[in-house]
């Protein structure tokens, strides 16, 4: 049995449909707000146990029958820094209470953020000195270190950055593109890895699988570094578009930050453009080293670029997100 936390979301919806297309029993555990409101729909054949990570409740049933449970659920925009903390890593911290003792494989996935950017372009490994650069990063860090306290043989994955069909994140990057304009933060060209949403659904449970995992690290992501520009290009080509690029001041864009933050507040939406997003967006290498998880997991995310925007495009345009 796999409890899967998060299981409504982006990756989590991929993640579900992947384990349930290899036959094997599936738990998820959702909150009963979120059940009344989540996007895309749980399959049929998937188990529904109500709880929250936050408060614990209902956890330790949720964890009951599981051999393993894989931690996607967390807050990735905020309305206030404690939102973060309490979203990464006071829910990983009653999480990894109910799982403590009782052999189950907790697979907790974290972020690149967790570690922070290179400096100079070597991709950074696993056993790199931490140093995240925003709240984010910071309370994905933590969590990692409260899973690892309370449960000693968790597997940690950090994925790059991760696009693919359902997501509304770097769909924003998108729809700028299908009305012809590159948005981009003056200071020269930035370079970054990504994966696939179903490539890393398929490294997931490479994690969840193998037993020699327990106890390790491992980022998850195309080998291959992209830049910024690479992936506004493909994407444009894509969507037979001419664009032209707009480079914005990196004042100006704290600013656009700033303001994005308290309309948020205003209206009681977090937004994914903020002020931290921008120092992220200012780091000129987000770049990891995939070599672990290639040797230990047997997992080398597959998918290109190119081939990668194409399906995620297509969905978008289907599902009616993106007009080109």
């Amino acid at each position: 049995m796999i409890l899967i936390t998060g299981g409504t979301g982006f990756i989590g919806s991929h993640l579900v449909e992947a384990v349930c297309a290899r036959g094997e029993r599936l738990r998820c555990l959702i909150r009963r707000d979120s059940f009344k409101r989540h996007r895309f729909a749980l399959p049929a054949e998937a188990e529904l146990v109500f709880g929250d990570l936050v408060s614990g409740e209902g956890l330790k049933d949720a964890v009951e029958g599981a051999d393993t449970v894989i931690h996607l659920a967390g807050a990735t925009k905020a309305l206030s820094t404690s939102e973060f903390y309490s979203g990464n890593a006071r829910a990983t911290e009653n999480l990894a209470r109910a799982v403590a003792g009782r052999g189950i494989r907790l697979v907790h996935v974290s972020s690149l953020a967790a570690i922070g950017p290179s400096s100079d372009g070597t991709p950074v490994s696993e056993d790199a000195e931490p140093h995240p650069i925003t709240h984010y990063g910071k309370s994905k860090l933590e969590g990692e270190r409260i899973a690892r306290a309370l449960v000693p043989d968790a597997v940690i994955v950090r994925p790059a950055v991760v696009y693919g069909p359902r997501d509304t994140d770097v769909l924003e990057v998108f729809r700028s593109i299908s009305r012809g304009f590159v948005l981009e933060i003056s200071g020269g060209e930035r370079w970054f890895q990504a994966i696939y949403v179903k490539d890393l659904a398929e490294g997931l449970l490479a994690a969840a699988c193998t037993p020699q995992a327990g106890g390790r690290a491992y980022f998850l992501a195309h080998a291959k570094a992209v830049s910024w520009n690479e992936l506004s290009s493909t994407a444009a080509r894509i969507m037979r578009k001419r664009t032209r690029v707009l480079r914005i001041p990196s004042p100006l864009a704290y600013a656009v930050g700033g303001l994005a933050e308290v309309c948020s507040r205003l209206t009681g939406k977090p937004t994914i453009i903020t002020r931290e997003k921008v120092r992220e967006a200012q780091c000129r290498y987000w770049t990891c080293d995939t070599r672990r998880a290639a040797q230990e997991l047997g997992f080398e995310a597959q998918t290109s670029l190119e081939l990668g925007l194409a399906q995620t495009l297509a969905w978008y345009k289907e599902a009616g997100w993106l007009k080109y």
